[in-house]
């Protein structure tokens, strides 16, 4: 197993901007161009370039709560505390012109998107070493393939919008506004064909050195490129196979990079385990800088002894989704009456304190491990409770997501029942406590997929409602949670009510939203998704 060094990931931002040639590295517009005199010339320059990549980690609203104002349209999520825009998001009732930084997550993967071209257009001339030059040509290959895989589902489709303009080193300057392809199929070949790019210059993960744990590698490419292929397989199912490809890729690996499932998920998000088995990527930080996301998925106020800001909660209707006995539940929901330790304090959730400040009733705890020791703040999470940085890798896809994925492939493929399938299946069953009784229907799969990757920041749980054409039933539902009370000793009483209204989802309109108005507004070529 290996165990992290995050001193040289914490810094990074930090000594991009002290380095003048960084710095104006990360001076980017939309579509950017570096055209630098002094920058391009050493192994160092090429060093904070690839550095400045990790930038977007940084920021709030990307790595906070940007991409996940679109998960919370799903049926796992709702609004922990009242805020019109976010409402609005979740209606399907968004604007070009509001979002909240929603709005962040286009123009920060655009800029991504120019660095990975620069080094692209501008590394492969320099007179540096053999492994450097593939080093960055392989990361540039990588991150531009990683932007595109962000946006283009939230953004990009198969008709009537088209995809999402691309923009690659060999794009002359003045044709860098690019109009949007027919089909975001052409943005997923290309994440493929990029990721394929990538994988062939970047090493294994057992290749890396300490410092550079939390940089992409060959099985992180191939992992990315898999769910590519998932996400065209919604337009065209020949990509499906595609899907089988990849996973094989990354289940074929022997050795030390081989890959399988943590044994205990209740003890799977924990910094101790940011590079176990089952790592695929994340986004790595600690108590001084780096993604945010985990501080903002407790209940509003953290008791009183943190800045938890309570965006996002559990509904019942994901609470109820976990089989009796699936120990997944537990280690993803806190319920009332149930105990955690939160900055050194016994939490017994809705008696001592009795305050529960989440409109569910119920909050995640999936991530809380950072917060757990008395002498945490400052050591494994940020003493800015506006900052909350921490040390659990933020983690994008993992090794149960590529069983997932494949098991899907083949049910859509193959049929129900597949015999392959259902072996995949039982082993994410029996992980979690359950019986290996699975029969591989397309609902069983949907359920485990919805169990196992609940509440992480890129599986989405409304893309996957959106891609198996289930959103619009869905969403006509209300979602539920609950009301307890409690005698100051145990909870007395719990019950369920309803806490957000059946919602319209237009298949047309809503499987994608509003590129926001500012990039519209600067492009000549780019036009807006429609009816926004």
């Amino acid at each position: 197993m290996k165990i992290s060094n995050l001193k040289y990931w914490a810094f990074s931002l930090t000594i991009c901007t002290v380095l003048g040639s960084c710095n104006d590295f990360l001076e980017h517009d939309p579509y950017g161009l570096q055209g630098s005199v002094n920058f391009w010339k050493t192994e160092k320059d090429v060093e904070s370039a690839l550095n400045a990549f990790h930038a977007f980690t940084y920021e709030e609203g990307i790595t906070g709560r940007g991409f996940m104002w679109f998960e919370n349209c799903s049926d796992n999520l709702v609004t922990g505390r009242p805020q019109a825009e976010a409402a609005q998001i979740k209606n399907f009732q968004m604007s070009a012109a509001n979002g909240r930084d929603a709005k962040d997550t286009w123009p920060a993967m655009y800029q991504l998107i120019a660095k990975a071209n620069d080094v692209l257009r501008n590394v492969p001339g320099m007179n540096i070493s053999a492994d450097i030059k593939n080093k960055a040509v392989g990361q540039a290959h990588f991150y531009r393939a990683f932007a595109y895989l962000w946006i283009a589902p939230f953004y990009g489709d198969n008709g009537p919008n088209g995809g999402i303009p691309i923009v690659t080193e060999t794009t002359p300057t003045a044709e860098l506004d690019q109009p949007r392809p027919k089909s975001v199929l052409e943005n997923y070949d290309m994440i493929i064909q990029d990721m394929d790019k990538a994988a062939d210059l970047l090493p294994y993960f057992s290749q890396l050195a300490d410092d550079d744990y939390g940089r992409p590698h060959k099985a992180a490419c191939w992992a990315f490129a898999a769910r590519a292929a998932l996400y065209a397989a919604q337009f065209d199912q020949s990509y499906y196979n595609k899907v089988i490809e990849y996973c094989n890729k990354v289940m074929n690996m022997t050795g030390a990079d081989k890959r399988s499932l943590y044994p205990d998920f209740t003890k799977l998000f924990r910094k101790e385990n940011n590079f176990c088995e089952e790592y695929l990527f994340s986004l790595l930080g600690n108590a001084t800088e780096g993604p945010k996301f985990h501080g903002m998925s407790f209940q509003n106020g953290g008791w009183g002894y943190y800045n938890t800001w309570g965006y996002f909660q559990p509904t019942l209707e994901l609470y109820k989704a976990y089989e009796t006995g699936d120990v997944r539940r537990d280690a993803t929901i806190l319920y009332p009456g149930q105990h955690i330790s939160f900055i050194g304090h016994d939490i017994h959730f809705g008696v001592n304190p009795n305050n529960i400040s989440s409109t569910s009733g119920m909050t995640f705890r999936k991530f809380m491990s950072p917060f757990e020791a008395s002498d945490c703040i400052g050591k494994d999470v940020s003493p800015n409770g506006n900052n909350q940085s921490n040390t659990l890798g933020m983690v994008l896809i993992r090794y149960a997501d590529i069983i997932l994925m494949k098991a899907e492939a083949l049910i859509w493929t193959q049929g129900e029942g597949n015999t392959e399938a259902k072996t995949l299946l039982n082993q994410i069953r029996k992980r979690a406590g359950l019986p290996e009784n699975s029969n591989a229907t397309k609902a069983q799969l949907k359920n485990e997929r919805r169990c196992e990757l609940a509440f992480e920041y890129q599986p989405s749980r409304h893309l996957d409602l959106v891609r198996w054409g289930d959103a619009q039933t869905v969403y006509a539902q209300p979602l539920h949670g609950i009301r307890s009370t409690t005698d100051g000793t145990r909870i007395t009483n719990i019950e369920e009510i309803e806490i957000w209204n059946a919602r319209t989802f237009d298949p047309v309109k809503n499987q994608v939203f509003p590129i926001p108005a500012s990039q519209v507004a600067s492009s000549k070529n780019l036009t807006q998704n429609k009816g926004y």
